[in-house]
């Protein structure tokens, strides 16, 4: 096993033209970095050399191949650029998933492996926070038995984040999903649910209120647009399922009326700091 490159300065973007790719892009070579670009590795228009002059170009070996790509590609993509990756090169991704993700670079690819997730879109709102989750895969060695965050490899790929203006914590691969399963999945879900039974109540579209239309908007873009990302992100965690069988056994206390305890349970995210 080759020894991990704890010091980053030449990063290559796999995806590099796609909405998140190309913000990386921006970002890391604004922070100082030496960055390289490949567009789209798939089959029949990936080669063998356009990936190793992306990964083991002229200005040198990478240090990080950052994989902004879909996660219905993440195991070809992992495959087709393993062969390619320089000695001690740490292999990550950026898929609002982790755990599926990273066992297949950790399968693909037999060094450092770590994943990512960028907690925000390709444009980030002015006041928010742009948090990254790292979770840990492989450092130099064995794939870590208690998935605990903090080795070497998750260090330098939160360097890399936290030199470019972002800002990475560390989790692991189940801790994120079964957070994810809940801020995107189960938000999904249940907007779906809503405005699907909502539509069965004749005459609804006359008694919009501004609460009403403020779901409506937040809801838009999810249905018209982002649709099909939202469908593979909640297929591909497998954390799901158990979130909406805890999501319905709320939604029969409800049933029961017991909206006091519900509500009180609710409030927990506007407590008072001590």
């Amino acid at each position: 096993m080759s020894c991990l490159r704890r010091h980053i300065e030449r990063i290559a973007i796999v995806g590099a033209r796609g909405q998140m790719g190309a913000l990386f892009v921006r970002a890391f070579h604004k922070a100082g970095y030496v960055v390289s670009t490949l567009d789209r590795p798939y089959r029949p228009n990936g080669t063998d050399e356009t990936i190793a002059a992306a990964l083991c170009g002229p200005e040198g070996p990478a240090d990080l191949a950052l994989l902004c790509v879909p996660v219905t590609a993440m195991r070809e993509v992992a495959q087709m650029l393993a062969p390619h990756m320089p000695a001690g090169a740490i292999l990550c991704d950026v898929c609002s998933v982790k755990v599926n993700p990273l066992a297949q670079m950790l399968e693909a690819y037999d060094g450092p492996v770590v994943g990512t997730h960028p907690l925000f879109g390709p444009v980030i709102p002015e006041g928010f926070e742009p948090r990254v989750a790292v979770t840990p895969g492989r450092e130099t060695g064995e794939v870590s038995e208690t998935g605990a965050a903090g080795g070497a490899a998750v260090k330098a790929v939160s360097g890399v984040f936290a030199r470019a203006g972002f800002a990475p914590f560390d989790s692991t691969a189940e801790e994120h999903d079964r957070a994810m399963a809940v801020v995107q999945g189960l938000n999904f879900i249940t907007t779906v649910a809503y405005l699907a039974a909502a539509r069965q109540t004749p005459g609804i579209e006359n008694f919009r209120t501004p609460s009403f239309e403020r779901r409506l908007e937040a809801a838009r873009k999810m249905l018209t647009k982002d649709r099909e990302l939202f469908q593979l992100i909640a297929e591909d965690n497998p954390f799901l399922q158990e979130t909406v069988r805890q999501f319905t056994a709320y939604l029969d206390l409800a049933a029961g009326g017991d909206l006091d305890l519900l509500s009180a349970r609710a409030s927990w995210w506007w407590r008072e700091t001590a």
